[in-house]
């Protein structure tokens, strides 16, 4: 819809970027602000959520090429492209990495591991609908045809030249139906955050609730067309979608045992 935020000679500013980067100062900002509530280190979780964000790009990119490995093997210079480095990557890519390194830092400073993900996990929500809203503005992980009322259709070529996203034909707005979901996601999680939760609660609804949502939304996505593996029903992303649905029922069992507490007081 609009790739370029603004120009500046030749250099162009991409709407995606400075939206993404944006979703990144939202969540941290939330963080922070949750962390104080729950009386956490302010300091340490906001160096957490810089270390999240760069685990999360790294995450991101490194699943993109791995889902689509045939391509990036018979063509490894796409690698140091500029359409790689302007590509947003693989969503969950970037979770997983988020995750791992949340769970790695915590124990390196003494967070409660499942309290300060249940900080994240609405900051991550909010985050990423605004990022997502980068995404319409770029043209990118762009829906299947439709003939429903709400259908937009990209006339930009810069859209498609940066992303390959087909001009003039009505498609699914996935993007916003992700920017709208995870706002709402992330507003559910940050009123269920008002009272005494279980550790690991507001991360394991995350979990479901997210994952849920994304594995219907993909199969309205053009880019989810490849079934894997083989010739099998889900796409990469839904395969993992699944897998984390599992695994947030699984901790939401296990929180079910475990006495409440609330986010508001005092660490333990």
């Amino acid at each position: 819809m609009c790739p370029r935020l603004f120009s500046i000679g030749p250099v162009a500013i991409p709407t995606y970027g400075v939206l993404v980067a944006i979703g990144f100062l939202v969540g941290l900002y939330l963080a922070g602000r949750l962390s104080k509530r729950a009386g956490l280190d302010h300091e340490k979780v906001t160096n957490l959520g810089l270390w999240v964000v760069l685990a999360a790009v790294i995450g991101a990119k490194v699943f993109m090429v791995l889902a689509d490995f045939g391509t990036y093997w018979q063509n490894p210079g796409r690698l140091f492209s500029v359409s790689f480095l302007r590509a947003g990557g693989v969503f969950y890519g970037g979770l997983l990495g988020a995750l791992a390194t949340a769970a790695w830092y915590s124990r390196q400073h003494n967070l409660p591991g499942l309290r300060t993900a249940d900080i994240f996990a609405p900051a991550l929500a909010v985050g990423h609908s605004v990022g997502r809203l980068g995404c319409f503005a770029a043209g990118c992980c762009w829906g299947k045809p439709t003939s429903l009322p709400w259908g937009v259709a990209f006339t930009d070529p810069a859209a498609h030249d940066f992303v390959g996203v087909p001009l003039n034909i009505h498609l699914h707005p996935t993007q916003l139906y992700e920017a709208g979901g995870t706002l709402a996601i992330g507003l559910l999680l940050l009123r269920l955050m008002q009272n005494p939760r279980r550790p690991g609660t507001i991360l394991a609804w995350y979990l479901v609730l997210y994952s849920s949502f994304r594995l219907g939304v993909e199969f309205l996505r053009a880019e989810s067309s490849r079934a894997f593996p083989l010739d099998g029903p889900l796409s990469v992303t839904q395969w993992v979608a699944t897998a984390l649905v599992l695994a947030g029922v699984f901790l939401l069992l296990r929180r079910s045992s475990q006495p409440a507490a609330s986010l508001a007081g005092p660490a333990s």
